[in-house]
Protein backbone atom coordinates (compact mmCIF):
# COMPACT_ATOMS: atom_id res chain seq x y z
CA UNK A 1 0.00 0.00 0.00
CA UNK A 2 1.37 3.39 -1.03
CA UNK A 3 1.45 6.45 1.30
CA UNK A 4 -1.16 8.17 -0.89
CA UNK A 5 -3.48 5.15 -0.48
CA UNK A 6 -3.33 5.42 3.32
CA UNK A 7 -3.90 9.18 3.14
CA UNK A 8 -6.95 8.77 0.89
CA UNK A 9 -8.33 6.07 3.17
CA UNK A 10 -8.07 8.37 6.20
CA UNK A 11 -9.63 11.24 4.25
CA UNK A 12 -12.53 8.99 3.21
CA UNK A 13 -13.16 8.01 6.85
CA UNK A 14 -12.93 11.65 7.99
CA UNK A 15 -15.38 12.76 5.29
CA UNK A 16 -17.80 9.94 6.01
CA UNK A 17 -17.34 8.31 2.61
CA UNK A 18 -16.05 5.14 4.26
CA UNK A 19 -16.91 3.53 7.58
CA UNK A 20 -14.10 2.79 10.09
CA UNK A 21 -14.83 -0.94 9.81
CA UNK A 22 -14.31 -0.77 6.03
CA UNK A 23 -11.04 1.07 6.49
CA UNK A 24 -9.93 -1.53 9.01
CA UNK A 25 -10.53 -4.27 6.45
CA UNK A 26 -8.29 -2.41 3.98
CA UNK A 27 -5.53 -2.24 6.58
CA UNK A 28 -6.01 -5.70 8.08
CA UNK A 29 -3.07 -7.31 6.27
CA UNK A 30 -0.52 -4.59 7.00
CA UNK A 31 2.39 -4.81 7.40
CA UNK A 32 2.45 -8.10 5.47
CA UNK A 33 0.22 -10.73 3.90
CA UNK A 34 0.97 -14.26 5.08
CA UNK A 35 0.10 -16.82 2.39
CA UNK A 36 2.08 -19.66 4.04
CA UNK A 37 4.69 -20.03 1.30
CA UNK A 38 5.52 -16.30 1.46
CA UNK A 39 5.04 -13.24 3.64
CA UNK A 40 4.39 -10.39 1.21
CA UNK A 41 5.64 -7.01 2.42
CA UNK A 42 2.71 -4.69 1.63
CA UNK A 43 4.07 -1.93 3.88
CA UNK A 44 7.40 -1.51 2.08
CA UNK A 45 6.37 1.42 -0.20
CA UNK A 46 5.62 3.49 2.90
CA UNK A 47 9.01 2.72 4.45
CA UNK A 48 11.44 2.99 1.55
CA UNK A 49 9.52 3.79 -1.65
CA UNK A 50 9.92 0.35 -3.24
CA UNK A 51 7.07 -2.09 -3.67
CA UNK A 52 7.44 -5.82 -3.16
CA UNK A 53 9.42 -7.33 -6.05
CA UNK A 54 9.46 -11.04 -6.83
CA UNK A 55 12.87 -12.66 -7.33
CA UNK A 56 11.71 -15.64 -9.38
CA UNK A 57 14.86 -17.73 -9.64
CA UNK A 58 14.47 -20.92 -7.60
CA UNK A 59 10.75 -20.48 -7.03
CA UNK A 60 8.27 -23.22 -7.96
CA UNK A 61 5.73 -22.19 -10.62
CA UNK A 62 2.76 -22.87 -8.33
CA UNK A 63 4.26 -20.77 -5.54
CA UNK A 64 4.93 -17.92 -7.93
CA UNK A 65 1.34 -18.03 -9.20
CA UNK A 66 0.02 -17.83 -5.62
CA UNK A 67 2.20 -14.80 -4.88
CA UNK A 68 1.10 -12.98 -8.03
CA UNK A 69 -2.53 -13.89 -7.36
CA UNK A 70 -2.43 -12.35 -3.90
CA UNK A 71 -0.71 -9.10 -4.93
CA UNK A 72 -2.83 -8.71 -8.08
CA UNK A 73 -6.01 -9.37 -6.10
CA UNK A 74 -5.19 -6.41 -3.87
CA UNK A 75 -4.85 -4.13 -6.89
CA UNK A 76 -1.13 -3.53 -6.38
CA UNK A 77 1.49 -3.14 -9.08
CA UNK A 78 4.02 -5.92 -9.35
CA UNK A 79 7.50 -6.43 -10.76
CA UNK A 80 9.38 -9.72 -11.13
CA UNK A 81 12.99 -10.52 -11.99
CA UNK A 82 15.04 -13.55 -13.05
CA UNK A 83 12.14 -15.50 -14.51
CA UNK A 84 13.03 -18.33 -16.89
CA UNK A 85 10.98 -19.16 -19.97
CA UNK A 86 8.85 -21.76 -18.19
CA UNK A 87 7.88 -19.25 -15.53
CA UNK A 88 7.23 -16.48 -18.04
CA UNK A 89 5.02 -18.75 -20.16
CA UNK A 90 3.04 -19.84 -17.10
CA UNK A 91 2.56 -16.26 -15.93
CA UNK A 92 1.45 -15.11 -19.38
CA UNK A 93 -1.14 -17.90 -19.61
CA UNK A 94 -2.58 -17.15 -16.17
CA UNK A 95 -2.36 -13.34 -16.10
CA UNK A 96 -3.16 -11.72 -19.48
CA UNK A 97 -2.37 -8.22 -18.14
CA UNK A 98 1.25 -9.11 -17.41
CA UNK A 99 3.86 -7.38 -19.56
CA UNK A 100 6.84 -9.64 -20.21
CA UNK A 101 10.35 -8.77 -21.34
CA UNK A 102 12.22 -11.92 -22.32
CA UNK A 103 15.60 -10.23 -22.84
CA UNK A 104 15.83 -9.07 -19.22
CA UNK A 105 13.77 -12.01 -17.87
CA UNK A 106 11.46 -9.58 -16.09
CA UNK A 107 7.72 -8.98 -15.98
CA UNK A 108 5.40 -6.30 -14.68
CA UNK A 109 1.74 -6.13 -13.80
CA UNK A 110 0.24 -2.63 -13.63
CA UNK A 111 -3.00 -2.10 -11.70
CA UNK A 112 -2.49 1.55 -10.75
CA UNK A 113 -1.00 4.53 -12.61
CA UNK A 114 2.75 4.72 -12.11
CA UNK A 115 4.17 7.81 -10.41
CA UNK A 116 6.71 9.33 -12.80
CA UNK A 117 9.96 10.84 -11.57
CA UNK A 118 11.78 13.53 -13.52
CA UNK A 119 15.41 12.40 -13.55
CA UNK A 120 18.11 12.12 -16.19
CA UNK A 121 19.53 8.62 -15.80
CA UNK A 122 21.84 6.98 -18.33
CA UNK A 123 22.38 3.24 -18.69
CA UNK A 124 25.59 2.27 -20.46
CA UNK A 125 26.87 -1.19 -21.28
CA UNK A 126 30.21 -2.24 -22.68
CA UNK A 127 29.11 -4.91 -25.15
CA UNK A 128 26.06 -6.60 -26.61
CA UNK A 129 26.70 -9.59 -24.34
CA UNK A 130 26.02 -7.31 -21.35
CA UNK A 131 22.60 -6.20 -22.63
CA UNK A 132 20.58 -8.70 -20.55
CA UNK A 133 21.88 -7.17 -17.32
CA UNK A 134 21.55 -3.61 -18.64
CA UNK A 135 17.95 -4.33 -19.65
CA UNK A 136 17.17 -5.70 -16.19
CA UNK A 137 18.32 -2.33 -14.85
CA UNK A 138 16.26 -0.46 -17.46
CA UNK A 139 13.07 -2.43 -16.86
CA UNK A 140 13.45 -1.94 -13.09
CA UNK A 141 14.00 1.79 -13.18
CA UNK A 142 11.15 2.20 -15.68
CA UNK A 143 8.80 0.30 -13.37
CA UNK A 144 9.62 2.73 -10.57
CA UNK A 145 8.95 5.78 -12.72
CA UNK A 146 12.14 6.84 -14.51
CA UNK A 147 12.66 6.69 -18.28
CA UNK A 148 16.44 6.25 -18.78
CA UNK A 149 18.64 6.94 -21.78
CA UNK A 150 20.52 3.96 -23.25
CA UNK A 151 24.09 3.87 -24.55
CA UNK A 152 24.86 0.28 -25.50
CA UNK A 153 27.98 -1.32 -26.98
CA UNK A 154 30.27 1.54 -25.93
CA UNK A 155 33.07 -0.53 -24.38
CA UNK A 156 36.65 0.68 -23.97
CA UNK A 157 37.99 -1.52 -26.79
CA UNK A 158 36.59 1.17 -29.10
CA UNK A 159 37.15 4.23 -26.96
CA UNK A 160 35.80 6.63 -29.56
CA UNK A 161 32.30 5.21 -28.98
CA UNK A 162 32.07 6.33 -25.36
CA UNK A 163 33.91 9.59 -26.04
CA UNK A 164 31.22 10.50 -28.57
CA UNK A 165 28.68 10.56 -25.70
CA UNK A 166 30.82 12.71 -23.38
CA UNK A 167 28.80 15.91 -23.83
CA UNK A 168 25.54 14.08 -23.12
CA UNK A 169 26.93 12.50 -19.95
CA UNK A 170 28.14 15.73 -18.35
CA UNK A 171 24.77 16.88 -17.01
CA UNK A 172 23.02 13.60 -16.17
CA UNK A 173 21.75 12.89 -12.65
CA UNK A 174 23.11 9.34 -12.42
CA UNK A 175 24.74 6.66 -14.60
CA UNK A 176 24.40 2.89 -14.41
CA UNK A 177 27.43 1.36 -16.12
CA UNK A 178 27.41 -2.34 -17.01
CA UNK A 179 30.53 -4.22 -18.13
CA UNK A 180 32.15 -7.63 -18.13
CA UNK A 181 35.66 -8.71 -19.15
CA UNK A 182 38.04 -6.43 -17.17
CA UNK A 183 35.24 -4.06 -16.14
CA UNK A 184 37.00 -0.85 -17.18
CA UNK A 185 34.04 1.12 -18.55
CA UNK A 186 32.91 2.69 -15.21
CA UNK A 187 36.38 4.13 -14.69
CA UNK A 188 36.26 5.83 -18.10
CA UNK A 189 32.73 7.15 -17.50
CA UNK A 190 33.87 8.39 -14.09
CA UNK A 191 36.42 10.55 -15.85
CA UNK A 192 33.78 12.09 -18.12
CA UNK A 193 31.01 13.08 -15.72
CA UNK A 194 30.54 14.33 -12.16
CA UNK A 195 27.30 12.37 -11.83
CA UNK A 196 27.02 9.48 -9.35
CA UNK A 197 27.95 6.17 -11.01
CA UNK A 198 26.58 2.74 -10.14
CA UNK A 199 28.80 0.08 -11.68
CA UNK A 200 27.56 -3.43 -12.49
CA UNK A 201 30.08 -6.19 -13.22
CA UNK A 202 28.74 -8.98 -15.45
CA UNK A 203 29.75 -12.61 -15.66
CA UNK A 204 30.74 -12.17 -19.32
CA UNK A 205 34.34 -13.00 -20.17
CA UNK A 206 36.88 -15.74 -20.82
CA UNK A 207 38.20 -18.16 -18.20
CA UNK A 208 40.30 -15.74 -16.17
CA UNK A 209 37.29 -13.46 -15.73
CA UNK A 210 36.17 -16.05 -13.13
CA UNK A 211 32.48 -15.53 -13.85
CA UNK A 212 32.64 -11.78 -13.32
CA UNK A 213 35.00 -11.67 -10.35
CA UNK A 214 37.69 -9.96 -12.45
CA UNK A 215 35.25 -7.23 -13.49
CA UNK A 216 34.01 -6.88 -9.91
CA UNK A 217 37.53 -6.42 -8.54
CA UNK A 218 38.40 -4.02 -11.35
CA UNK A 219 35.42 -1.83 -10.51
CA UNK A 220 36.15 -1.97 -6.78
CA UNK A 221 39.70 -0.83 -7.56
CA UNK A 222 38.67 1.92 -9.97
CA UNK A 223 40.84 5.04 -9.95
CA UNK A 224 37.76 7.18 -10.70
CA UNK A 225 36.57 8.55 -7.38
CA UNK A 226 33.38 7.53 -5.61
CA UNK A 227 32.02 4.78 -7.84
CA UNK A 228 29.38 2.56 -6.25
CA UNK A 229 29.66 -1.13 -7.20
CA UNK A 230 26.87 -3.72 -6.94
CA UNK A 231 27.15 -7.48 -7.19
CA UNK A 232 27.80 -9.48 -10.35
CA UNK A 233 24.91 -9.35 -12.89
CA UNK A 234 22.78 -7.34 -10.44
CA UNK A 235 21.02 -4.95 -12.81
CA UNK A 236 18.04 -4.79 -10.45
CA UNK A 237 20.18 -3.67 -7.52
CA UNK A 238 21.93 -1.06 -9.66
CA UNK A 239 18.59 0.45 -10.71
CA UNK A 240 17.41 0.63 -7.10
CA UNK A 241 20.68 2.30 -6.04
CA UNK A 242 20.23 4.87 -8.83
CA UNK A 243 16.63 5.48 -7.73
CA UNK A 244 17.74 6.15 -4.14
CA UNK A 245 20.18 8.73 -5.52
CA UNK A 246 17.80 10.59 -7.83
CA UNK A 247 14.89 10.56 -5.40
CA UNK A 248 17.00 12.63 -3.01
CA UNK A 249 17.84 15.19 -5.68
Amino acid sequence: MRPEDIKKLLEDVSAGRKKPDEAFENLRDLPFSDIEIAKLDLHRPMRNGFSEVIFCEGKHVDHLIRIIDDIDGRGHNLFGTRANKELLDSIKDRFPKVQIDEVSRTFRLINQPMDQLTADVAILCAGTADVQVAEEARQTIQFFGVEPKRYYDVGVAGLHRILKTANELRDIDCAIVVAGMEGALPTVVGGLTKAPIVAVPTSIGYGASFGGVAALLGMLNSCSEGITVVNIDNGFGAACAALRIVRRG
